[in-house]
């Protein structure tokens, strides 16, 4: 088990989805520490399902074990994540280059 605060950008984890009462897969973006609170986990949203034509396909995407199903990555579905609880178990991570390709979706998406 990865604790909390070893998590990193390009992990994806088994999180709380803030939109519904289960679980959900979910890329870690960004964990900055910051001084008040502690450690904050900025995560985008993975479906099995595409509900949008950019939302990003992973394939051969993964540094570890790649997920069990086809997943799409949702840059337009940001989670904020503030403590252990939120994140139930450690699933697996993107390569560098695909991290990269979602983060600069998220800043195409919200910035345009």
């Amino acid at each position: 088990m990865t604790a909390f605060e070893d998590l990193e950008r390009g992990d994806i984890v088994w999180a709380s989805d803030p939109l519904s009462e289960k679980g959900r897969p979910m890329l870690i973006l960004g964990a900055p520490h910051l001084p008040n609170h502690g450690t904050q986990l900025i995560t985008v949203l993975l479906s099995t399902k595409t509900y949008h034509e950019e939302a990003l396909t992973l394939r051969d995407d993964y540094e570890g074990d790649p997920l069990g199903e086809r997943s799409h990555v949702l840059p337009w579905s940001l989670a904020t994540l503030n403590s252990a609880a939120d994140v139930e178990h450690y699933l697996t991570s993107l390569v560098d280059e695909r991290t990269e390709d979602v983060a600069s979706q998220l800043i195409d998406y919200i910035s345009s």
